[in-house]
């Protein structure tokens, strides 16, 4: 089992990056704009960053590292790291920490728009593949009255960790709701298993994720105790949240999924997984192909990953398909 580090802040450019470019100095070269024959050479290192412990970007990336270099014999040494999620991953994917980072689909498009948490400064990302759906699950506490976004006013809420797509989208949910997220609840901002454990312990009313299905701590949640939690409707801030971005859309969280009574309307978002723009394009065909090839071994790891098809993969507008995804994607 790969040993996860946890990363808690946002790093920049160092003496240990390449000056210039922001590429990891072990990781693997930058494009040379010769025809892509995804091809690699032994000793290619890729550092991937996933999101929360608990969550479906760990499950995934840890399982898509194994599969990497299984499908490479060995000339690709891929590792995945816990992080923050899709703001701290496209930040730390820029500054070269990482060569691949998981993240949110509206977060990578204010990525590379440069607006949003990326206000005026676009951001050199681009995809290797539309990915799972994640869907927002907020939990409540089954007697707490909560029965709309509107009633979390007053509550203790964990809106996600700083720096994570989660954040970012609830607090877009809370806004569409008619909250004030700095000022009309008491806001933690607590990555999943503090958050799990905080609604365990009484010290939280609410918590806010955004994740594949299942998620793993939410599923601990449950497991717990059904009668006291229960997952709350979003579907009726819809109309304000497409107002921010046309990538939401509203689907259904299985009652099967945590055995629950009854399906549960939710704002839906896709995932991508994101690369700099000057990726070896060599390089960027492996991944790409790996994640297609071991799809099966991915969908042992975690269910999420049969929502990764090829029929949508090319489907990350506004952020471009890397050229290297494109040759992929296409033999």
């Amino acid at each position: 089992m790969r040993r996860v580090a946890i990363v808690f802040a946002v790093v920049s450019v160092s003496a240990g990056f390449v000056a210039g470019c922001g590429e990891h100095q072990d990781g693997p070269p930058t494009d040379s704009g010769a025809p892509v024959t995804c091809q690699v050479k032994q000793g290619t290192k890729v550092d991937i960053a996933t999101g929360n412990a608990t969550g479906v970007y760990s499950a995934l990336g840890n399982a898509y590292a194994d599969q990497i270099s299984l499908a490479t014999d060995g000339k690709v040494t891929a590792t995945a790291t816990e992080t923050l999620a899709s703001v701290q991953n496209i930040q730390q994917l820029v500054a070269g920490k990482y060569q691949v980072a998981f993240s949110l689909a509206d977060i990578a498009a204010d990525a590379v728009l440069g607006i949003g948490t990326f206000d005026g400064d676009k951001q050199p990302v681009q995809a290797l593949s539309r990915l799972y759906p994640s869907y927002t699950e907020v939990v409540v506490r089954a007697g707490s009255g909560i029965t709309s976004i509107a009633d979390l006013r007053g509550k203790r809420v964990s809106t996600g960790s700083p720096t994570s797509g989660t954040e970012v989208l609830a607090r877009r949910i809370l806004r569409a709701g008619g909250l004030n997220p700095d000022s009309d609840i008491a806001v933690n901002h607590l990555d999943l298993p503090k958050a799990v454990a905080g609604m365990k312990d009484g010290s939280l009313d609410a918590l806010f994720f955004s994740g594949g299905l299942p998620t793993p701590g939410i599923t601990e949640l449950f497991a717990g105790g059904k009668d006291k939690f229960r997952l709350l409707d979003t579907s009726g801030v819809l109309a304000g949240m497409r107002i921010l971005s046309p990538v939401y859309e509203v689907g259904a969280i299985p009652a099967a999924t945590y055995g629950l009574p009854e399906d549960v309307p939710s704002i839906v978002v896709p995932n991508v997984l994101l690369v700099r723009d000057n990726l070896d394009a060599d390089v960027a065909c492996v991944l790409t192909k790996a994640l297609f090839d071991r799809k099966p071994q991915l969908e042992q790891a975690n269910a999420a990953a049969k929502g990764i098809v090829r029929d949508t993969a090319r489907d990350t507008n506004p952020v471009p398909l890397h050229r290297g995804a494109q040759h992929a994607l296409a033999n």
